[in-house]
């Protein structure tokens, strides 16, 4: 994957073959903040820069600058998948509930409440 980090916040970078410019889009906060470049060094400074300034424009309007999670999701599987993932849950001694919550923070790369 193409990520970028910075003050722990994330980017996934795409390159638009059209207008030849590398873009990102900052992930996992609320008002969708973009930034763009034409070299790989302007575009780690891009990235930098839109970081900083959402953050010091979040503490001027006082906002909380991280996208806040309620920890519900709710999401439809195959039936299969469904059956598969109930039977692995139980082996393992779990609910589902609490095993597809350390399933998937281990494929976020997380720790599991």
């Amino acid at each position: 994957m193409n990520i970028m980090s910075y003050k722990g916040y994330a980017a996934r970078i795409d390159y638009d073959a059209e207008d030849e410019i590398f873009f990102g889009r900052i992930a996992g906060i609320t008002g969708g903040v973009g930034f763009h470049a034409d070299t790989v060094a302007d575009l780690k400074a891009a990235f930098h820069e839109s970081v900083d300034d959402y953050i010091e424009t979040c503490a001027k309007i006082g906002k909380d600058p991280q996208k806040s999670y309620s920890g519900k999701m709710m999401f439809r599987v195959d039936p299969d998948v469904h059956a598969k993932a109930a039977k692995a849950a139980e082996l393992s001694g779990k609910s589902l509930n609490q095993w597809a919550a350390e399933v998937l923070a281990k494929a976020a790369g997380a720790k599991s409440a």
